[in-house]
């Protein structure tokens, strides 16, 4: 998600960089400092220091450091509407490292309010999707319904079952964008909808991932178990994400799939 600062992108906006007196910025040496210290550096920190200082404060865990983390992306609101604000997509990462109710609400709440626009918009929704983030129907609808397809792809990952936000995902398993339909059917799938038990199947056999099979679980039929099972053993590094979908599908043929899958890990390993 980080890695990518491009300050030519932002030549109009404030030089919030630099001082007064023209000489070099100090860097933070952000390791050696206390949380207190750190948290404290967060709000006004500069560019040169944003990734390091906000992933410090990630790599700790500081779930103290999410209003910091929030501050700074509100010093940047509207820079980002047509290029990556480098430091909100800094304060993203860190949100998304340290996890947990506060952070996901943070991430919901920057997003809802319009605090990250444009591109860093869909940093935001990867990071709300890993948190498990669900957003207000109508807002959801609003991104499913977007016109950059990366936009309604990330949506997905961030809905909830509900009559309109259903309709639309099911319209995008349509989607001329390839991604966008793969994930309205996950979405589709992890609300249990069956509609999406048909392409999910496809999608295992096409280009297999944690994600598809996760949502392939939510609604497997006696095949999907078949071919979960058969992704298990021909994918190794997929092996015990299918036992783990496995096991939580409600069915004795599940279950003796996982059972087999487990078994024949331990002696191939």
């Amino acid at each position: 998600m980080s890695g990518f600062v491009q300050l030519d992108l932002f030549g109009d906006r404030p030089d919030r960089d630099t001082p007064s007196h023209g000489s070099s910025v100090e860097r933070i040496a952000h390791e050696s400092m206390s949380d207190d210290d750190l948290i404290a550096a967060i709000p006004d920190v500069t560019l040169a220091d944003a990734f390091a200082i906000t992933a410090e404060a990630g790599k700790r865990g500081l779930m103290a450091a999410v209003p910091a983390l929030i501050s700074l992306c509100n010093r940047f609101v509207g820079y980002g509407a047509s290029a990556v604000a480098p430091e909100q997509v800094a304060a993203l990462d860190a949100l998304g490292e340290i996890g947990g109710q506060e952070a996901a609400h943070a991430v919901s709440w920057l997003i809802v309010k319009r605090i990250v626009q444009g591109p860093t918009l869909l940093t935001a929704l990867t990071v709300a999707s890993q948190l498990g983030v669900v957003l207000p129907g109508d807002f959801a609808l609003s991104l499913l319904q977007h016109p950059n397809p990366l936009i309604r792809a990330a949506g997905c990952g961030c809905v909830r079952a509900g009559h309109d936000v259903i309709v639309a995902l099911l319209s995008l398993m349509g989607d001329p964008d390839s991604e966008v339909a793969i994930a309205s059917a996950c979405a589709l799938g992890r609300v249990g909808h069956n509609e999406a038990l048909r392409p999910l199947k496809r999608y295992l056999a096409e280009r297999p991932s944690r994600r598809i099979i996760e949502a392939l679980a939510r609604v497997a039929d006696e095949e999907a178990i078949v071919l979960l099972a058969r992704t298990g053993r021909a994918r190794r590094e997929l092996t015990n994400s299918v036992i783990s979908a496995l096991e939580h599908i409600e069915s004795p043929k599940a279950l003796s799939a996982a059972d087999a899958l487990k078994k024949f890990s331990r002696q191939t390993e």
